[in-house]
């Protein structure tokens, strides 16, 4: 261990796998599709956390992390003082490419990183996932590639999706690669899986909250699936 944490203020015990959920809303929703008894880990900062038995009889904490690189790093970095050793982000993005659509799930194999946090950990301009677990999620996928990590949700810049688009982006979130490069930093193994939650191109078309809801629990459930490949 590295340090106290300082935002993270286990109330239960932290499993040595995770899922990690930018939003706290859907980390209480996963804890309560896909696991038994789930007790709340965390609730500072409004950062819900949450471990149950998942169903391989085995402790399984669902975290949420916050929106951009800097607070994500922070509470991987604190995950890691705690004994994480594997996990999955599971969040949203927005559909950089036609044939993308509204609730399909990506599975990311790389990142392309447009942020400042993962820049600020050392980070080179592209970071890759763990290569078997990412392989896991391509099963469970509707598409697998490049995204881009981004640190602003409303950008002013129109020319900046477009650019990733020529890079390879199949789609733009917030926090990949700043998990990315923490876990690389810390000798963890990290993927990510994606559920499109709107259209960047197009008139930025948004899903629907009931469509938002079901997309999420098979998020949970894929990402779920791969980890107990691994771990089980």
């Amino acid at each position: 261990m590295q340090g106290q944490p300082r935002h993270v203020h286990p109330t239960a015990p932290l499993a040595p796998r995770a899922l990690l959920s930018g939003d706290p809303g859907r980390a209480l929703l996963l804890a309560q599709e896909l696991t038994d008894e789930p007790r709340m880990f965390n609730h500072n900062r409004g950062l819900w956390g949450y471990t149950g038995v998942a169903s391989d009889g085995e402790p399984l904490t669902i975290m949420s992390h916050g929106m951009g690189g800097p607070s994500a790093a922070i509470v991987m970095e604190e995950l890691c003082d705690l004994g994480l050793e594997i996990a999955v982000r599971v969040g949203t993005c927005g559909a950089l490419r036609p044939g993308t659509g509204l609730g399909e799930l990506i599975a990311v194999s790389e990142v392309i990183a447009g942020d400042g946090a993962s820049a600020a950990l050392g980070a080179g301009e592209r970071l890759r996932p763990d290569r078997r677990l990412t392989e896991r999620l391509r099963a469970v996928a509707d598409h697998a590639g490049t995204i881009a990590s981004a640190d602003l949700f409303y950008d002013p810049d129109p020319a900046r999706p477009e650019r990733w688009r020529a890079a390879g982006a199949l789609a733009v979130e917030m926090e990949a690669a700043a998990i990315f490069a923490v876990a690389a930093r810390r000798g963890v193994r990290a993927a990510c899986l994606l559920a499109v939650s709107d259209a960047v191109a197009g008139g930025g078309e948004r899903i629907g909250a009931q469509a938002l809801e079901d997309a999420s629990v098979r998020l949970g459930r894929g990402a779920l699936a791969a980890l107990l490949a691994e771990t089980g």
